[in-house]
């Protein structure tokens, strides 16, 4: 893993002589020295570090020194502790990209801490369980895989906010291909588990799709940080950057999250100027007058917004216009999808059902079509339907999905009101 991580230009002897030392102090820790005591020691003796060198410090501490991997882990947050201040310094730059907080910081943070998962963690338990294959070994795989499924939401990012820059620019097959190999450790990922759950001796087989995941999952770190990214960096402007900084918590972090809110620096507005309306603030002005009423544009986006489903409308060109912002929204949605056709916000495994439905609804031979899946504890009904005006003409298609379990739970009849 050496070649991904972007060591610092330290000079061998130098390099082992750090090492060592930093083994020296966790080993300290270890033996029960104070937080404080080797705070201390570790500023006067070592001084700044990098993400790399504790990554191959804690895998040393595990395969040349025996120490247990879940005391390493419990020793993790001591590291931090102590290193936390020498990292900053170190990654800190007049580059925004290596900011925290901007969204290709926060990727490679990510990136760091999953590497951590699978090259150590999952790699120790992986071999061990081929010399034992014990009910323990089981378990902490197990645990290992379902820590890895957090990776959804740093690909799900990646696919949901960054991937439409890049289409907006005219960049398409790489995002394509990436969004079907994303796709692919994401299964390979739910296989190994199902595999474990029912684990019926076939240890080796097991290795393999292991051995397999974490070498997807490293080679997709190497394709994001010399390909996807710097390519984004070069086509994104700063104000692409921050929208996709602040939409980024309604789809979540993988492992960890940034530190602190990205504020790129910014001329002050002349005096006198006035203030651009925000972006997302709620319309206060202006009403809208239906064949049944008339409703503020306040009213009636609080009114979608409070309707127990996500809706989703595409117009007829297949272009998404518009989607509710409930509370509790069962699929991610970020703003970047916004003039984004619906064909680019799928998977491309799965694109040629969307055409399909599309193809049905235009031609007219379907005015709707349903779809339901099972999420963990959810019962997803999605249905579509073609909108079409007064004369039968098609203008697009409305998305809707509810998760019906707890309609699905009702028994009986309820006629009074509940406490």
């Amino acid at each position: 893993m050496s070649e991904l991580i972007n060591n610092r230009e330290v000079d061998v002897p130098e390099q082992t002589r750090r090492q060592a030392m930093l083994k020296e102090i966790i080993k300290e820790l270890h033996a029960g020295k104070s937080v404080e005591e080797v705070k201390a020691r570790f500023a006067e003796a070592v001084g700044d570090v990098t993400v790399a060198e504790i990554s191959a410090m804690e895998h040393s501490l595990m395969t040349e020194e025996g120490i247990p991997v879940s005391e390493v882990q419990r020793l993790c947050s001591v590291h931090t502790a102590i290193f936390k201040g020498s990292i900053e310094q170190i990654h800190r730059s007049s580059k925004p990209e290596e900011q925290p907080g901007h969204p290709v910081h926060t990727f490679k943070l990510e990136n760091r801490e999953i590497e951590r998962l699978v090259n150590f963690r999952m790699d120790l338990h992986a071999t061990k369980f081929q010399k034992n294959d014990s009910e323990e070994l089981i378990f902490k795989l197990l645990e290992d895989l379902s820590l890895l499924l957090d990776l959804d939401k740093h690909y799900s990012r990646k696919e949901n906010l960054l991937f439409p820059y890049l289409e907006k620019y005219g960049i398409y097959g790489p995002t394509k291909v990436m969004w079907g190999v994303d796709d692919n450790i994401r299964r390979m990922i739910k296989e190994a588990k199902a595999a474990l759950s029912t684990y019926s001796g076939n240890a080796a087989e097991i290795g393999v799709q292991l051995e397999e995941i974490i070498k997807e999952v490293n080679e997709m770190i190497f394709k994001e940080e010399n390909i996807l990214l710097p390519m984004a960096l070069d086509k994104l402007t700063e104000d692409e950057w921050v929208k996709i900084a602040r939409e980024s918590d309604e789809i979540g972090f993988c492992l960890t999250a940034p530190e602190q809110e990205w504020i790129p620096e910014r001329a002050a507005e002349p005096e006198g100027a006035v203030p651009e309306e925000t972006e997302g603030a709620t319309p206060q002005g202006g009403f809208i007058r239906f064949e049944t009423g008339l409703l503020s544009l306040h009213q009636l986006e609080t009114v979608l917004n409070h309707l127990p489903v996500d809706l989703t409308f595409i117009d007829e060109n297949d272009v998404v216009r518009y989607f509710s912002h409930g509370k509790e929204r069962i699929f991610a949605r970020a703003k970047a999808v916004i003039g984004r056709t619906v064909q680019n916000c799928h998977p491309p495994q799965s694109v040629h059902v969307v055409e399909k439905l599309l193809e049905d609804f235009k031609a007219g031979r379907k005015d709707a079509e349903d779809f339901w899946i099972n999420i963990k504890d959810k019962f997803i009904y999605i249905r579509y339907f073609a909108v079409r005006d007064e004369s039968g003409q098609y203008m697009g298609t409305l998305e809707f999905t509810q998760n019906i379990a707890p309609i699905r739970a009702l028994e009986g009849q309820k006629r009074i009101l509940s406490e």
